[in-house]
């Protein structure tokens, strides 16, 4: 199910957020000055503030996958043989790349107010599930 803004969810597994900590009003905290963990527990509820989605870039194997396939899909059956089994071996050599980036592209993240006044934001999508 895709998470979208207003609706209720529970936190799905224990979360711990780490690292260094920043003042909310934009005025800079000295770098390494303050640090510290906060620790989630599955099961605690609160509503999707903001959803964003971000979409990963392709690298040049996927680029090159992609005007491959292209020049294949196009030209293939007019290619030369030799010239065709070289382009058609790139591709398979390629393909685990294309695979990953498919598989990948799309990254969902939410912006969570939690009940007890926590705001999570840029938090994976897939660690909440809809409240009862």
């Amino acid at each position: 199910m895709e998470l979208e803004e207003g609706l209720r969810v529970r936190l799905a597994a224990d979360l711990r957020l780490a690292g260094s900590v920043t003042a909310a009003g934009g005025s800079a905290v000295e770098a390494g000055a303050a640090a510290g963990f906060l620790s989630l527990a599955a099961g605690c509820e609160g509503t999707v503030e903001r959803v964003d989605e971000h979409v990963r870039e392709q690298g040049p194997e996927v680029r090159e996958y992609e005007r491959l396939t292209s020049l294949l899909d196009s030209f293939g059956a007019h290619m030369p043989p030799a010239s065709r089994r070289q382009a058609e071996e790139q591709v398979a050599a390629l393909e685990p790349a294309w695979a990953a980036w498919q598989q990948d592209r799309r990254r969902v993240t939410v912006r969570v107010r939690f009940d007890n006044g926590l705001v999570l934001g840029d938090a994976p999508a897939d660690v909440f599930t809809p409240a009862p």
